[in-house]
């Protein structure tokens, strides 16, 4: 009986002593993410301003916030710009560069994979409002491009004016694309060489094999970075706003931009945070999808 209470006081502590190792990790979790979360969907529901009549009285509207904000023609733009610019830099951009990127980078030698390495890295971790700059100056009136085409004799291009999204897109392309190289370079080298060799024996072609074999080996890790690389162009906000500062007019104003506008330019704070719980919903779904996908 005695050993028996024995090993039940035993387990006892050894639980205790695992969550005292937790306690830590708890309570940042707590303090810096669910309660900020928590505070965040209060005060949607609230007239939160920091200027006017609601500055001086914080009062509950409850859904009047969201309804604005779905009757608003603004957040319906915002969101398809959040779209397209999620697809074209974060889908087509960073993940399929930066696969072909390391696709290219294997089996080649150290030097070759050092030197591409360094060029590609360059771009991520430069600071996101110093890679804006580079940007700004490369694609403005008198930036570099429109001084390379009017060598060649080509009338420039008013690109920020013109083509804004596409410019803000390449933009977030060139600055995020090392990250996706990087896991899709570790993906690569994990492959079995075996198998490739195996393959080419038997008369695959480079295209059976890229499809047949390497892709099928790493679905998992293209799934994963496309999820991480989704979450992280969501939330963009210095790079479009140094460039653009979402326009002209709307063209180039995604969910991040018009919440900031609406919290920090107009100043009310209560219609910005219903829109950031949009903007953390969108991430939400869209991260249920990729981790239901791995599941498959």
């Amino acid at each position: 009986m005695s050993s028996v209470t024995v090993d039940v006081s035993y387990k006892k502590r050894k639980t205790y002593t695992w969550l005292y190792f937790l306690l830590p990790s708890i309570a940042i979790m707590l303090v810096f993410f669910i309660y900020p979360i928590l505070l965040t969907f209060y005060y949607s529901f609230t007239n939160l301003a920091l200027t006017g009549e609601a500055a001086k009285e914080l009062k509950f509207i409850g859904f009047d916030n969201y309804i604005r904000m779905f009757e608003d023609p603004t957040v319906r733009v915002s969101i398809w710009n959040t779209l397209i610019f999620l697809i074209g830099s974060a889908v087509i951009g960073q993940q399929v560069l930066g696969f072909l990127i390391a696709l290219l980078m294997k089996h080649k030698n150290k030097m070759f994979r050092r030197v591409i390495g360094t060029i590609v890295l360059a771009g991520w971790v430069t600071p996101e409002i110093v890679c804006a700059l580079c940007l700004y100056s490369f694609f403005g009136d008198d930036g570099t491009l429109n001084a390379i085409i009017a060598f060649f004799g080509i009338p420039e291009v008013t690109w920020l004016y013109t083509v804004p999204m596409i410019t803000i897109i390449l933009a977030n392309i060139w600055h995020g694309t090392a990250f996706s190289m990087l896991i899709f370079q570790a993906a690569l080298d994990d492959v079995p060489s075996e198998i490739e060799e195996a393959a080419v024996v038997d008369g695959a072609s480079k295209w059976q094999i890229l499809t047949k074999i390497i892709i099928p080996y790493i679905k998992d890790t293209i799934t994963t970075n496309m999820m991480l690389v989704t979450l992280q162009t969501l939330g963009v906000f210095g790079l479009i706003y140094a460039m653009t500062g979402g326009g002209p007019g709307t063209s180039t104003t995604t969910l991040p931009i018009f919440m900031y506008n609406q919290a920090f330019v107009n100043y009310q704070l209560g219609y910005g945070t219903a829109i950031s719980l949009l903007l953390l919903l969108i991430g939400i779904i869209l991260s249920l999808f990729y981790i239901r996908s791995m599941k498959e």
